[in-house]
């Protein structure tokens, strides 16, 4: 692509501004891609980017064999797993097992009824 003079100013200006490449792009008339490369060429100074990043939350080591049931929200301060000493085989202390490891319960008779008169009549 060919840039007049008057679109590099205009894309010095708009730059400085903070407007996205894409917005500049559309107002130039011309694609995002040709704006970011014109910029790079241009040696304009970088600058944040205008989309919003998550922050991410701090990776938590747990020491040793410990219980890695967590506490909190990852993203709120205070988050933290158990620690406690884990039952042999197993990530949780057995506090945190029993609530982990819920055995499924066998259908009641009255349940089974239920299903085989359910398949009988289909």
């Amino acid at each position: 692509m060919d840039w007049t003079q008057e679109q590099v100013d205009a894309l010095g200006r708009l730059w400085t501004e903070g407007l996205t490449t894409a917005e500049i792009g559309r107002r130039l008339g011309i694609t995002k891609n040709a704006v970011v490369g014109k910029v790079n060429r241009l040696h304009l100074a970088p600058r944040q980017s205008p989309i919003k990043r998550v922050e991410k939350p701090p990776v938590i080591e747990l020491k040793g064999p410990a219980c890695s049931w967590p506490i909190g929200h990852p993203r709120e301060p205070g988050f933290h797993f158990c620690g406690a000493a884990p039952v042999v085989g197993k990530p949780y202390c057995i506090e945190h097992a029993a609530k982990a490891y819920v055995p499924a319960s066998r259908p009641s008779r009255s349940e089974r009824a239920d299903r085989s008169s359910f398949h009988a009549t289909k």
